[in-house]
């Protein structure tokens, strides 16, 4: 009867507390070393994860080079580098290489557009040159 009347004013067992999943003692040292076994677990998986992919990637290489060597293919890379060589060995010459490129003399200037006016004004009759003159 004593237990009960202790229980019914709030003084029961102190286990009560714990069974209720109340304040536990936490071992800071379990904790850390419960955290440290979580990461290693996780770095592990990571590690799995990452092998299974690159055997599965080596896998699918073996795959496409067979049926590139099949059909005569090229790799990607190696399509694209040709492309882009056929590219520049083709604006060598081209006329519609980039401006920079364009050796000097044979660009646009000021004072050759101002020549090739002054040459088309002789040829005007003189009411028109008046008047592209204003």
């Amino acid at each position: 009867m004593n237990f009960v009347m202790k229980a019914a004013l709030g003084g029961g067992p102190p286990d009560v507390g714990k069974m209720l999943g109340g304040e536990e003692d936490k071992d800071p040292e379990a904790e850390k070393e419960k955290e440290e076994e979580r990461q290693e677990a996780l770095r592990q998986q990571e590690e799995e994860r990452k092998a299974k992919y690159s055997k599965m990637e080596a896998e699918r290489e073996v795959m496409r080079q067979g049926i590139r060597d099949k059909y005569g293919l090229k790799k990607k890379e190696e399509a694209e580098a040709e492309a882009q060589a056929a590219m520049d060995a083709a604006s060598e010459g081209s006329l519609t290489r980039p401006k920079k490129a364009v050796p000097s003399g044979c660009g646009d200037d000021d004072e050759e557009e101002e020549s090739i006016m002054d040459t088309v004004m002789k040829y005007l009759p003189g009411p028109l040159q008046d008047m592209l003159k204003k």
